[in-house]
């Protein structure tokens, strides 16, 4: 995976003023794009599409620096319009594309590369299932993104469960591990910088239809997942697990995500500072 991403950034460098189909270079890689576009995210902290739109502005700095006219620069990088390239570059660099002709002042966004640091040599528990389709049942909501810490919006939609949805979650639950799981999806593209929202459910796994008007429901086709114990303190260990997925196993693995709900359950019967978790993320095995 790490090769490939340095391809990504080949590809990108090659391409800043023409058409950048992240589609196009993720078959020529042999990856899906959904693949692509997530491990980059969670490996360099960006989402791609903001890199390449940081990295076309700072060469527009670059050119406007060495005397480029706007309007070239502008047309130059794609944009359509030059209000909207001197509107965009405002908002990344602090100034207008006119005092950076005037000044020569230049704000760096360097290309990136990737390369593979092994700390500790930390081996991750994981095993890989296959589960067929299946619904998850119980209520949803759109929440903000948060890396650490207690989500408070999705603790306060835990917390609007009413004891008729618990007695109803519990009656339709019939599949493993028979307690409240937590999935999300619908990202939005600014995950890794920690901005906008996503979906939330909490809810039980089920081969039942929701009959219930109080409930949501959330079908998950078969897929393959790849399944991460952990156990430890809650929520740090999760979430420490949840980060050495995406910067250590799926790099170095022979997997690559596919579009799924990401779910994941706690157990609290041991208290808060030794909980066993489980992650699940839908995978299939690289081409």
């Amino acid at each position: 995976m790490i090769q490939e991403l340095n391809r990504l950034m080949e590809y990108i460098e090659e391409h800043l003023t023409q058409e950048i189909s992240i589609a196009e270079v993720a078959k020529q890689i042999g990856i899906s794009e959904y693949h692509l576009k997530r491990t980059f995210s969670f490996i360099a902290g960006i989402s791609l599409i903001d890199y390449i739109k940081n990295r076309r502005l700072a060469m527009a700095n670059k050119d406007l620096a060495e005397g480029e006219l706007v309007t070239d620069v502008a047309f130059k990088y794609r944009y359509q319009s030059v209000e909207g390239f001197s509107r965009a570059f405002r908002e990344w660099s602090g100034s207008l594309p006119s005092e950076v002709i005037k000044s020569r002042q230049q704000k760096s966004f360097p290309r990136r590369s990737f390369f593979i640091d092994v700390k500790g040599g930390v081996s991750m528990d994981f095993k890989i299932e296959e589960k067929e389709a299946f619904n998850l049942v119980g209520v949803s909501k759109r929440v903000p993104l948060q890396f650490e810490g207690v989500n408070n919006a999705i603790q306060e939609l835990a917390q609007s469960i009413t004891a008729q949805q618990k007695a109803e979650m519990h009656e339709l639950g019939d599949l493993y591990p028979q307690r409240v799981l937590n999935a999300s999806y619908a990202f939005d593209e600014a995950r890794m910088e920690e901005r906008g929202d996503l979906t939330h459910v909490i809810g039980f796994a089920t081969t039942k239809e929701n009959h219930f008007a109080d409930l949501t429901q959330l079908q998950v086709a078969k897929h393959t997942w790849a399944v991460f114990p952990n156990q430890g303190p809650f929520p740090q260990t999760l979430q420490d697990t949840w980060g050495k997925i995406y910067s250590e196993w799926l790099p170095s693995s022979e997997y690559e995500l596919v579009q799924a709900p990401e779910i994941s359950f706690t157990n609290f019967d041991d208290g808060l500072e030794n909980c066993y978790s489980e992650i699940w993320l839908a995978v299939k095995a690289k081409n």
